[in-house]
């Protein structure tokens, strides 16, 4: 099938690389031109296991192609995927101006019958003003379909690849059905496509995320209660998660969530709550806790210290989570900012995401000559007052200690990822503080 994903980023990109590797025509665009010549030449502008080797295969073989021209590619699609950031409004809303200038471009070049699918993460409603944006410039038929996106990053090939489940909103059903053929491919033993309504399949995004986020902040309360009472939250969660209602997934303590999704899309359902007259009490409650609980190993340091004053601080982490560079709402950001501020200097690490966050505190006008950074873990360690670790890569899970010891000028560790045994780190000599854990 020929397909037109417009826009390059994280959800459009392995969109249109996955579709491409089972044998279907794709066209990529997007306007940014720098991205797709480093596209066109091999590059990929994000990190994401196993994505530039899919990329790179299908280039060669010509069945994906990157361009700046949408109207080529609406013009030569028989379905459309809108795939462009929908970030937050300053009132917490999801900003709907890059897809309903797609859906504008899309009217002015509709050529013949195409299936638009909205696979950008939009409130309720948003396809019907698609559909309304194209019909006034248009007199071709079409329909259009929601059809959400459920990719983890770090693991968003093997998500699409492997799909729990798809979901595709459509009032047309034989559409619908045009969508869902593109996943036939991925599904060998049975089919796990739901078909729904419109505003459904655009709420199941929503309500997922929001599910998601809920169970993370809901176990960082019991953790931080744990911390108070002299439980332990390991012991907690795995008495929990052996009940089938509950499960284990998602209820890992840390410090908070982050990225591009949960955050946003929590605030966005909240937004389109309040704006309906429905009540957001949990959702509003589930977005406080995580913003306190980014902040939890700040507090309790400061308590240790008394202040950052003159402090060397290490940090091993700056992604929001291992196996991507994505450092949107990223825990680690947000510490490093308070450190500096009360007189840290700072020296992190991270092996993929460093130029993003180089790029981030730049922005927020941090002072860059208090902070370095550096491909080593080691090295990070040096003269260091105190660790923090906020991202669990892998390589952080089996580190050697008494060479850790031997460079840091105090042996103190705060960990956010509770990845290493108190009881070990006593006996290794460090002072190890962790999340829920006596």
């Amino acid at each position: 099938m020929k397909v037109a994903v417009i826009g390059t980023g994280y959800v459009g990109l392995v969109t249109g690389a996955c579709l491409a590797n089972v044998g279907n025509d794709v066209i990529c665009a997007d306007n940014d031109a720098a991205k797709v010549e480093l596209l066109n030449n091999g590059g990929i502008p994000i990190y994401e296991p196993g994505l530039d080797e899919i990329v790179a295969r299908n280039l060669s073989d010509g069945r994906i192609h990157f361009t700046t021209d949408t109207a080529h590619a609406v013009r030569e699609a028989d379905v459309i995927f809108i795939a462009v950031g929908t970030p937050p409004d300053e009132d917490g809303s999801a900003d709907l101006q890059h897809v309903i200038a797609v859906a504008k471009e899309i009217g002015a070049n509709l050529n013949g019958y195409k299936v638009v699918v909205c696979k950008s993460t939009v409130p309720v409603g948003t396809c019907e003003r698609v559909a309304a944006t194209i019909r006034e410039l248009s007199d071709e038929d079409f329909d259009v379909a929601s059809n959400p996106e459920f990719l983890k990053e770090g693991s968003a090939i093997q998500d699409f690849q492997s799909p729990d489940r798809v979901v595709i909103g459509c009032a047309n059903r034989e559409a619908a059905e045009k969508v869902g053929s593109l996943y036939k491919p991925f599904f060998r033993r049975s089919e796990r496509i739901v078909y729904m309504d419109v505003r459904s399949s655009e709420m199941t995004k929503y309500a997922s995320n929001a599910m998601l986020a809920t169970k993370i902040s809901f176990i960082n309360e019991i953790a931080n209660i744990c911390d108070q009472v002299g439980a332990d939250i390991e012991h907690v969660r795995t008495g929990m998660s052996l009940d089938e209602r509950i499960g284990p997934h998602f209820i890992y303590p840390g410090v908070g969530y982050g990225g591009s999704c949960f955050p946003k899309d929590v605030r966005a359902l909240a937004s389109l709550g309040r704006d309906s007259g429905a009540q957001t009490l949990l959702l509003d409650a589930v977005r406080d806790v995580n913003r306190e609980q980014k902040l939890v190993l700040y507090h309790a340091a400061k308590a240790k210290l008394g202040s950052f004053e003159g402090k060397k601080i290490a940090v091993w982490g700056l992604s929001f989570k291992p196996k991507t560079d994505d450092v949107r709402e990223s825990a680690a950001l947000i510490n490093i900012r308070r450190f500096i501020a009360e007189g840290a200097t700072v020296a992190a690490t991270d092996p993929e995401s460093i130029a993003n966050a180089k790029r981030d505190l730049k922005a927020t006008d941090t002072n860059m000559d208090a902070i370095e950074f550096f491909e080593d873990d080691y090295v990070a360690l040096e003269g260091a007052d105190i660790l923090f670790i906020f991202t669990e890569w892998s390589q952080f899970r089996s580190p050697d200690f008494k060479r850790m010891k031997s460079l840091m000028n105090a042996p103190v560790i705060f960990d956010g990822r509770n990845l290493y045994a108190p009881k070990a780190m006593k006996d290794a000599g460090f002072e190890y503080f962790s999340i829920g854990r006596p």
